[in-house]
C-alpha cells in the first residue's frame, strides 16, 4: 500500500477522497456499504492491484469525503460517481460496489450504458418495498448515533467479539470507517429506493452479481434478476451473510477474478 495515492477531487459539488493503486492500467472504482470507507478494499486491492489501477472512494458522508447537510439517497451518490469518473478522466472503468455500494453501482451503470466496462454487485442493497420501510423505521441510525459517542477500543473490541474471524487489520479499517461515518449518511435508507429489477435489465455490459447464501439479495431474486438481463450472471458463496467481501474473502476475490477473466482481455490469473 506504500506507492497507492490518497487524494481528493472536486466532483458533483463536493469533494471526494479516494485511494488509488495507480499506474496505467484498466480502472476499477470499487464502492464501500453504508459506514464503510475505500480503506475497506484494501485486502480486494492488493490482490488486484497487479493488473488494475483501483480506485477507491469514500462516499459523501463517509470518510474524509465532504459531509452535506442533505443528498444522500442514491441518484446523489451515483451523481458523485459519474463526477468522480468525470473528474479522473476514466474511460469505460470497471464498477464494484457491496451494499450501499452496489445499488449505487447498479444506478450508474443503468444510466452510463457502455460507457461503463462491466459492473460488479456484491450483495446490494436490493431491498422490496416494505423491507425498505422496516429498515428505515428501525434504530439503526440511532444505534449509530450512540456508538459514535464510544471509545474506538471500546468499538473494536464489540468488533472482535462479533466477527473472530476476520483479521485485526481489516477490524481496525472497519471500525475507523465507522467512526468517521456522519449520522446524515443514514438519509441514503430513506424509501423507495431505485426499482432494482428496473435498473439490471437496463445495464448493458457484462455483470456479475455475487451473494452470500444468508444474504439480503436471496438466491431465487440472483436467478430472477439473471432472467431479466442476458448480461448478467450470478455467483452464490456459500456460508456467507451480507458481509461476504469481509467474511469469505479468498472466495469473493475469486470470484471477482474469475468473472473479469472471462470479460477483460487484459486480465490474467489474480496470484
Amino acid at each position: 500500500m506504500t506507492s497507492w495515492t490518497s487524494r481528493t477531487c472536486a466532483a458533483n459539488a463536493i469533494d471526494i477522497h479516494y485511494l488509488r493503486t495507480g499506474d496505467d492500467k484498466p480502472a476499477l472504482i470499487a464502492l464501500h456499504g453504508l459506514t464503510g470507507s475505500g480503506a475497506c478494499w484494501t485486502p480486494l486491492a492488493r490482490a488486484l492491484e497487479d493488473r488494475y489501477d483501483v480506485i477507491m472512494p469514500d462516499a459523501r458522508g463517509h470518510g474524509a469525503s465532504s459531509a452535506p447537510s442533505g443528498g444522500y439517497l442514491y441518484r446523489d451518490l451515483a451523481g458523485d460517481v459519474i463526477g468522480l469518473i468525470d473528474a479522473l478522466g476514466l474511460t469505460a472503468p470497471i464498477l464494484l460496489g457491496h451494499s450501499m455500494g452496489g445499488m449505487t453501482a447498479a444506478v450508474v451503470a443503468s444510466e452510463m450504458g457502455t460507457g461503463i466496462r462491466s459492473v460488479i454487485l456484491a450483495d446490494p442493497t436490493f431491498l422490496p418495498p416494505e423491507r425498505q420501510r422496516e429498515v428505515y423505521r428501525s434504530d439503526v441510525a440511532e444505534q449509530h448515533r450512540r456508538l459514535l459517542g464510544q471509545d474506538k477500543d471500546e468499538v473494536l473490541a464489540e468488533a472482535r467479539r462479533r466477527h473472530p474471524h476476520r483479521s485485526s487489520g481489516l477490524l481496525d479499517l472497519i471500525v475507523d470507517a465507522r467512526l468517521r461515518t456522519e449520522i446524515s449518511a443514514f438519509e441514503v435508507l430513506t424509501p423507495p429506493n431505485p426499482d432494482y429489477r428496473e435498473l439490471v435489465k437496463a445495464i448493458a455490459v457484462p455483470s456479475l452479481l455475487v451473494v452470500g447464501d444468508n444474504g439480503v439479495v436471496s438466491v431465487d431474486t440472483a436467478r430472477e434478476l439473471q432472467a431479466l438481463n442476458p448480461h448478467l450472471r450470478h455467483e452464490v458463496i456459500a456460508n456467507a451473510g451480507h458481509g461476504l467481501p469481509y467474511d469469505r474473502p479468498d472466495e469473493f476475490a475469486a470470484a471477482v477474478g474469475s468473472f473479469l477473466e472471462t470479460v477483460d482481455a487484459p486480465y490474467t490469473q489474480l496470484s
